[in-house]
């Protein structure tokens, strides 16, 4: 059986369009998991001093079809979780096996080790005084970061399934 694999065009204003290839793990009308490749990066990507990804790192991505956000779960090379990690961008074109969205800068990072933290928000103000953003688009993309804030504040986010699938139990999926 041949593994059924996601062409994503993430896109990063201006003109900064990145195509990750994923396999899909678990394909529901919801939710879609896939899982990156091993990620190579030219140094870690920090915050705060942690490692968030380095190279051989591995994401466990949740896409929820319509929604303004998707969330990945982030381990080093040897596996260990580092933290969850959702983007705020448009809510994705899927069109079968390629997919294509919008980044909107504002990220959340909920380090495995301490809070939940809102990223970027210098580069949100910067994308809409340089005109690569309108106002519209810098509301929902603060709406969408204050929702799932609250949301995590409550205790009901990320959803049920972000909890249930870990890398582990997707790698096994694929077999």
């Amino acid at each position: 059986m041949t593994e059924k694999r996601v062409q994503i065009y993430y896109r990063r204003l201006p003109d900064n369009v990145r195509i990750f290839n994923q396999r899909v793990v678990l394909e529901q009308k919801d939710v879609i998991i896939t899982l990156s490749e091993p990620i190579f990066l030219p140094e870690p990507m920090t915050t705060g001093g942690r490692t968030m990804l380095e190279n051989g790192s591995l994401a466990l991505w949740f896409t929820f079809p319509d929604q303004w956000h998707d969330i990945g779960l982030f381990h080093k090379a040897d596996r260990t979780f580092t933290g969850l990690y959702a983007n705020i961008l448009t809510p994705p074109d899927m069109k079968g096996d390629v997919w294509r969205t919008v980044d909107l800068f504002l990220d959340l990072w909920w380090p495995a080790d301490g809070p939940l933290e809102l990223l970027d928000e210098d580069e949100l103000t910067e994308a809409f005084e340089k005109g690569l953003i309108d106002d519209r688009v810098v509301w929902y993309a603060r709406t969408e970061a204050s929702r799932l804030l609250e949301l995590a504040r409550k205790g009901a986010w990320p959803p049920p399934i972000v909890r249930e699938w870990t890398l582990e139990r997707a790698l096994e999926a694929l077999g």
